[in-house]
């Protein structure tokens, strides 16, 4: 019986009894031929495919030009770039003008991606890139290697590029356990803890209580004093403070730096403590003696050794008081204010005869001045004037003062006319005036016998003369 052709396999129908993570097809596999053979992934393939579609970074495009061309980069000479995309260096006289040196076309390529490709974060990776890091990972586990032959044998360290195979494997392991101080300790036992051991930040979860800082990992701000976890903290503080803990963590920190950075003397607290305080104090000594010698040099040269000594009436000056102070576990004063802390921002800077700062109001998403509710920033303080127009100009914008407006005039209620209609005061007024200016017009007799005496007397008395002296008066 013959076996089956791709072909006739092909021919069938979707089995739907398949995985879909074994019938569906990578992205970087789909073709023109993939709709015949749905499995065509999962069969032996003949030829290996284009996985990696992606761009050719880097590659240029033929032998380069011999002569500047016109619209191309002004500093290496290809076509492909503007002068402010050039990736090269930047030349003191670019290609246009010396015709020198001129750069090849990149090859510019447009990849059609699918949906998951433009997502592939490893689409266009090249393994031989991580090569590299491999190389210079070896490099250095051969440094190691010879310096550790080197030490066991008492000769200087050679760097060996082959493999050191008179080291021993218990070395490695010695080295690898060798602390629970430093970095080279076996990471199976780095945090490992008495699981009946409850956290001090857990025993009470009041929020007023004392606070947990998880980067120096200590409890800070105590806040209620009464309560379980205060306590414990504040006997941790003071223990923290107090005796030889200070010493203790000094002597603890050279340990773990000393061994971090290989030295020759490097120590261990706990395998011998006694040759760890001898040269921690030996590096402090010479430390201070280095201190003391930078310091005389200092005074030889520029003087003013006179200002260092000791006043004798600055150290007679009383400075006890028999003012009662009682301070807390933190060291603080009992009762004081807590004190803030300072930012490096300049604070409570009062400016343009302001008495409050900028933010210290806040009205309608609006950020103001305190002292006269103005919301303009820099502005010059108008006290309480500022304040009442600002009050009345908010009233006006909402229309509280046409509301008091319409209630006073509803008050006063004006009097009635002779017919029973109510007149308005401003209506009343208007007809007053109408009827005072037709009593003043003149009729065809007046206008036509002329100006009388009492008329023109009535004038002469009722018109201002602007040249009397006595007219203010």
């Amino acid at each position: 019986m013959a076996s089956k052709k791709p072909a006739d396999v092909a021919s069938k129908e979707k089995n739907e009894y398949i995985p879909s993570f074994i019938s569906k097809k990578p992205f970087y596999l789909e073709g023109p031929d993939s709709e015949n053979d749905y499995l065509e992934h999962q069969r032996l393939q003949t030829a290996t495919p284009d996985q990696s579609k992606w761009y050719d970074r880097g590659k240029r495009l033929g032998p380069a030009a011999t002569k500047f061309r016109k619209g191309a980069c002004e500093n290496c000479g290809a076509m492909t770039h503007k002068t402010r995309e050039c990736l090269s260096r930047p030349r003191a006289k670019g290609a246009k003008w010396t015709g020198k040196d001129i750069q090849a076309d990149e090859k510019v390529q447009d990849v059609q991606l699918g949906w998951d490709a433009k997502r592939d974060r490893w689409n266009g990776y090249d393994a031989t890139e991580y090569r590299a890091v491999v190389e210079e990972y070896e490099v250095f586990e051969n440094l190691k290697k010879s310096a550790k032959s080197g030490e066991a044998n008492g000769k200087s360290i050679q760097v060996d590029n082959g493999d050191n195979e008179d080291v021993p494997e218990q070395e490695e392991a010695k080295y690898a356990e060798e602390s629970d101080m430093g970095r080279q300790q076996s990471t199976a036992t780095r945090n490992l803890r008495l699981r009946e051991d409850t956290a001090k930040y857990l025993r009470n979860l009041d929020l007023d209580s004392a606070k947990y800082d998880p980067k120096t990992r200590s409890m800070v701000d105590m806040g209620a004093q009464a309560d379980q976890a205060a306590a414990l903290v504040a006997e941790d503080n003071f223990m923290r403070a107090s005796g030889d803990a200070a010493e203790f963590e000094k002597a603890s920190k050279y340990a773990w730096e000393s061994q971090e950075r290989g030295d020759k003397n490097k120590t261990h607290l706990q395998a011998n403590p006694t040759s760890g305080e001898y040269f921690r104090r030996k590096e402090q000594q010479e430390h201070d003696e280095k201190r003391e010698a930078h310091r005389r040099q200092l005074l030889d040269k520029y003087g003013g050794e006179q200002y260092l000594q000791p006043n004798a009436l600055r150290d007679s000056a009383i400075t006890e008081s028999e003012r009662y102070i009682e301070y807390d576990e933190s060291g603080a004063v009992k009762g004081a204010p807590k004190a803030l802390a300072k930012t490096k921002y300049p604070e409570d800077v009062l400016i343009n005869n302001h008495i409050s700062v900028w933010g210290s109001w806040w009205k309608n998403f609006h950020w103001g001045y305190a002292c006269c509710h103005s919301t303009v920033k820099n502005s010059y303080c108008t006290g309480e004037e500022g304040k009442e127009a600002s009050e009345q100009a908010n009233r006006i914008r909402t229309g509280a003062e046409l509301e008091a407006l319409e209630s006073r005039r509803a008050i006063e209620m004006p009097p009635p006319s002779k017919d029973g209609e109510i007149i308005e005061p401003h209506r009343q007024t208007e007809l007053s005036g109408k009827a005072e200016a037709v009593a003043r017009k003149r009729n065809l007799s007046e206008m036509t016998g002329g100006v009388s005496e009492e008329e023109l007397e009535a004038y002469k008395r009722s018109r201002g003369m602007a040249d009397d002296p006595m007219a203010k008066f």
